[in-house]
C-alpha cells in the first residue's frame, strides 16, 4: 500500500533559520512564516524568534522572547500578525507572505503559558488584567499586571487595586 502526501505536515523550519536560532534545552521549533522584507518568525516551544537578514545578507537573530512576555497577537486581513508584549517593549509587526500554522501555533504558546487570569474594572472606563504565567522553559510560575489603554500604575487607586488582584490569583495557585 503506498502512501499518499496529504499537506498536513508541517515544513521544517529552513536550516540557516534554525542554525541562527540554534534550539537548545528542550526547545523545538513549532511553525515559522517569512514576511515581505525577508524575515523569519520562529514559533519555538519555549520561545518566539525572529531571524532577519543582516547587513551582509546572512540570518541574524533579531529578538527572542520567552512566552510568557508576549500578550497578545492580532491577525489582520491584510495578513500583518501584530504582537504585543506585557513590558514596554513596542509591538512586532510583521506582512507574512505565506502564514502556514504560524498563526494558530503563536496562539497556542501563549495560551500554554496563561495559568490562570483575573480581568480588573477599574472604573472610568478602565481595565487592567492580573496573570499567573508560566515560564515554559523552567515551568516557572510568575504574575503579571497588564494595563488597559490610559491606565497609569502609579495611581494609588488602581496599585491597590492591582496589589488585591495579584494576592488573589497568586493564592489561588498556590503561589501565597
Amino acid at each position: 500500500m503506498r502512501l499518499t502526501w496529504t499537506g498536513l505536515r508541517r515544513p521544517a523550519v529552513p536550516a540557516e533559520v534554525a542554525r541562527v536560532v540554534a534550539p537548545a534545552g528542550g526547545e523545538k521549533l513549532l511553525a515559522w512564516a517569512t514576511d515581505d522584507h525577508g524575515a523569519t518568525l520562529v514559533a519555538g516551544r519555549q520561545r518566539v524568534h525572529l531571524v532577519s537578514p543582516g547587513p551582509d545578507g546572512a540570518p541574524v537573530l533579531a529578538l527572542s522572547r520567552p512566552w510568557h512576555l508576549v500578550d497578545a497577537g492580532t491577525w489582520s486581513d491584510e495578513g500583518v500578525l501584530r504582537l504585543t508584549w506585557v513590558d514596554s517593549e513596542p509591538p512586532l509587526r510583521l506582512r507574512l507572505t505565506e502564514p502556514g500554522m504560524l498563526p494558530e501555533t503563536l496562539r497556542e504558546r501563549v495560551q500554554a503559558s496563561v495559568v490562570l487570569a483575573e480581568s480588573l474594572d477599574l472604573g472610568q472606563r478602565r481595565t487592567a488584567k492580573v496573570v499567573v504565567r508560566r515560564d515554559l522553559a523552567t515551568h516557572a510560575l510568575l504574575t503579571q499586571a497588564v494595563l488597559g489603554r490610559g491606565v497609569r500604575a502609579d495611581d494609588p487607586d488602581v496599585a491597590e487595586q492591582l496589589r488585591a488582584g495579584l494576592a488573589r490569583v497568586r493564592e489561588q495557585v498556590g503561589l501565597d
